[in-house]
């Protein structure tokens, strides 16, 4: 099957999800933490769907790889956010659980990806 546009790519479609999520999340931070924590998270959360989408409008595999590397940089900041978030009983293990899971999982897609890309390179 080819992919007619990022819209298709279930790792583009999950991180939208945990986007949501993050979103929703942060909604229920302390008002001090809306420039701190919270933005950061936001951003991150973001940056993560954003590159994916931008990266595969570029037109190379090369291009396309650049910016699946930058979502998975922004996935691994995000990661520590969420975790410094439990640390500072921000969120509840339940919503711990929910969110890193699908961090989890987009992450991975992403590592397929960018490994895919990479031996085509090769």
């Amino acid at each position: 099957m080819k992919i007619k546009s990022y819209k298709d790519l279930i790792v583009w479609q999950k991180s939208i999800d945990l986007v949501i999520l993050i979103y929703k999340l942060t909604k229920k931070f302390p008002k001090e933490e809306m420039y701190g924590l919270s933005s950061q998270m936001k951003r991150a959360g973001v940056s993560i769907s954003s590159n994916i989408a931008e990266g595969s409008r570029r037109g190379t595999k090369k291009d396309f790889r650049h910016f699946l590397l930058n979502s998975f940089g922004s996935g691994a900041e995000l990661e520590t956010q969420i975790k410094i978030s439990k640390e500072l009983l921000l969120v509840d293990e339940k919503e711990f659980v929910k969110i890193d899971g699908i961090l989890n999982e987009v992450m991975k897609m992403l590592n397929k990806l960018i490994s895919g890309l990479e031996d085509n390179n090769k």
